[in-house]
C-alpha cells in the first residue's frame, strides 16, 4: 500500500483490532516465539515485496471563492521503479463549516504528507504583477522595469496587425498573459491576474502558498489539457469545451478515457466519477499532473528575452512521449 493511501480517504476499510481475548490467549505464546527470532531472509523478502521503491508527489489544487465549495484537492504519484503514474487521493467540494475554513482544510490534506511533496501546483495565479510592488515606477510612459519594457515591444509589434490598438495595464495583467493571447498554436486568453474575476482567487492563492514549505508553480488547465489531449490525439471539441455545462461532461469523459487507454495514468473508478461530474476535481488532476510533466522535463521554458521578474505559467510541451517515463 503507498503511503498516500491515508485512514479515511474511502477507498480501504481498516479491519478492526480488537479480537477475542480467549484467541489472544491461546495464541500468545505461539505468536512470541515466532516473532521473537524471524530469519534474515524472511526479512529481506517480506521488505522487498512490501517495498514499492521512491515516491514522487505532485498535488494539484483548483480554486473557487472562499465561500463556496468549489476547492478541489488532487494528489499525483509517480513511482519510478515501476514507471507508473497514478491519481492516489482527489478531494473535491471542501468548504468552511461553523469551526474550519475551507483554507485551513486545503492545508491540513497538504500538510498530512509533510516532506513527501515535489509540488503543488494552483490553477490561479498567487502573486501580484510585479507593478503592484513597492518597487514600482508609477508610470509606464517613463518605466525602465524589464517586464514593462517587454510589455511596451509586444504591444507595438501586436499594433501592426490588430486593431483597436489598446495600451496594457501592468497593475492588472502579465506578461504571461500577453504571450499566451497570440505567440502559441491557438490563442489562451488567459484573465488579468488582478481583474474583477481572478483578483480575489489570487489573493485566496497567496493566502494558502503563505503557509506552504514546497514548490509552487502556477498552472492554466486549458492550456495543459490542450497540449497532453492533442499529444494523445483528443478531439479539438472535447479540449476546447470540457468546462461547458451542456457537453462539458461528455469531454472530460473521453479525455479521461484516452489518458486510461494510453496508459497514462491510473485513476480509480470512483475518482473518474467524480471528475466527470465536477470540472473542478478534473483540472485539479490536470494541475497534478503537469507538476508531474515538469518534473520529468516536458513543460516549456521560457522563451528567450522573457523578463526574469515576471511570473511563468508552466504548461506541457507540444509533442509529449509518453513512453519516456
Amino acid at each position: 500500500m503507498p503511503k498516500s493511501r491515508l485512514s479515511g480517504d474511502g477507498r480501504k476499510t481498516r479491519k478492526s483490532s480488537v479480537k477475542n481475548k480467549a484467541v489472544k490467549k491461546k495464541t500468545a505464546k505461539k505468536t512470541t516465539k515466532k516473532v521473537a527470532k524471524p530469519s534474515k531472509a524472511v526479512k529481506a523478502v517480506s521488505s522487498s515485496e512490501s517495498h514499492a521503491g521512491d515516491v514522487h508527489r505532485f498535488i494539484g489544487v483548483s480554486l473557487g471563492g472562499g465561500k463556496t465549495d468549489k476547492a478541489c484537492v488532487a494528489i499525483v504519484e509517480y513511482y519510478p521503479k515501476h514507471k507508473k503514474v497514478f491519481l492516489s487521493r482527489l478531494v473535491e467540494k471542501i468548504k468552511s463549516d461553523e469551526v474550519h475554513s475551507a483554507d485551513f482544510k486545503i492545508h491540513e490534506i497538504i500538510d498530512q504528507y509533510r516532506d513527501e511533496i515535489d509540488s503543488v501546483a494552483f490553477d490561479v495565479p498567487f502573486r501580484q504583477p510585479f507593478c503592484m510592488s513597492e518597487k514600482c515606477c508609477g508610470s509606464i510612459e517613463t518605466c525602465p522595469n524589464a517586464h514593462v519594457k517587454w510589455m511596451w515591444d509586444y504591444t507595438r509589434k501586436l499594433h501592426k496587425k490588430k486593431k483597436p490598438r489598446k495600451l496594457f495595464t501592468p497593475y492588472t495583467q502579465r506578461c504571461v498573459e500577453m504571450y499566451l493571447s497570440t505567440e502559441l498554436e491557438e490563442p489562451f486568453i488567459l484573465q488579468h491576474a488582478m481583474g474583477a474575476n481572478t483578483a480575489p482567487l489570487l489573493a485566496r492563492a497567496a493566502y494558502i502558498k503563505h503557509r506552504l514549505k514546497v514548490n509552487c508553480i502556477e498552472v492554466f488547465p486549458k492550456l495543459s489539457l490542450w497540449r497532453i489531449g492533442r499529444s494523445l490525439h483528443v478531439m479539438k471539441s472535447h479540449l476546447l469545451f470540457h468546462k461547458h455545462a451542456i457537453g462539458g461532461d461528455e469531454s472530460r469523459r473521453a479525455i479521461l478515457h484516452a489518458l486510461s487507454t494510453h496508459n497514462i495514468a491510473f485513476v480509480y473508478d470512483q475518482d473518474v466519477k467524480l471528475m466527470i461530474e465536477n470540472n473542478h476535481a478534473f483540472e485539479a488532476f490536470i494541475c497534478a499532473l503537469t507538476g508531474f510533466l515538469k518534473f520529468k522535463g516536458l513543460t516549456e521554458q521560457r522563451p528567450e528575452g522573457f523578463p526574469a521578474m515576471e511570473d511563468w505559467i508552466d504548461f506541457p510541451i507540444p509533442s509529449i512521449r509518453w513512453n519516456s517515463f
